[in-house]
């Protein structure tokens, strides 16, 4: 075994055990998740990334022991020089990677898991001196108090009420059904097969991008021509096995 056969092994190695400590890390919430390693500044990885890392990992071992086997010295310091030229030349300033996680630093697993939301911070407001001549006084503003709170909520429905009390009253002319009003900002884009498909297709590849899947729906519905988040969230629950099929496969 050459050094450079050494070297690629401890590498791989390291980054086996650096993807089980993640995968391990997943449910910790975000607090738990910030104080278990020194980590440096990323965007948070997902199962599903982690999972396809790990996937990739033992294929390039796979092909590291192949090669060494065959007493390819070469391979080795190929898969180096790469390494070295992706970060010099071709990687550009990112913060979606999965950090090195180092078991040495690892802060208690077991203190940390119990910890399942963040602490809540509260945060006061600097106190600024208020420039001269300017007498504007704020108030904090004040609750309502139990009946206050009632009387505007009923002021409400009283409004509400008017309107149908007044069509109530009204003579009716022949036998006509009233017809309801849609919402201009409302949309009402049937899903149909072909759109069924692009939201499909949306959803592959937002989870491709480490999108959570709670945020899917949200997402396409910002697209131009789809559905509501509400229709988007019936596709995905019935469809939600071929997606995550296509996103893991591809």
């Amino acid at each position: 075994m050459t050094p450079a056969d050494r070297r690629i092994s401890e590498l791989i190695d390291k980054w086996l055990v650096s993807i089980d400590l993640h995968l391990q890390y997943v449910e910790l919430s975000d607090a738990a998740y910030a104080r278990v390693q020194p980590w440096p500044k990323h965007d948070r990885p997902t199962r599903w990334v982690l999972e396809v890392a790990k996937q990739k990992v033992l294929e390039l071992k796979a092909h590291v022991e192949t090669r060494q086997a065959m007493g390819d010295g070469k391979f080795s310091e190929s898969l180096e020089l790469m390494a070295f030229l992706a970060n010099l030349v071709g990687i550009q300033h990112i913060q979606r990677f999965v950090p090195l996680a180092d078991p040495d630093k690892s802060a208690s697993a077991a203190a940390t898991t119990q910890t399942v939301e963040a602490p809540t911070v509260i945060r006061t407001a600097p106190h600024r001196t208020r420039p001269a001549g300017d007498e504007t006084t704020r108030e904090m503003p004040r609750l309502k108090s139990a009946s206050a709170a009632a009387k505007t909520a009923a002021k409400p429905r009283a409004e509400e009420a008017k309107p149908a009390a007044r069509a109530a009253a009204a003579p009716s002319k022949g036998t006509a059904t009233p017809q309801t009003k849609t919402s201009p900002t409302s949309k009402t884009v049937s899903v149909t097969g072909d759109l069924r498909g692009k939201i499909i297709a949306d959803a592959v590849r937002l989870l491709k991008w480490g999108k959570p899947w709670h945020e899917l729906a949200e997402l396409i519905a910002r697209i131009a021509d789809r559905p509501s988040a509400a229709e988007i969230r019936k596709v995905l629950r019935a469809s939600r096995g071929e997606i995550e099929q296509k996103a893991a496969s591809s």
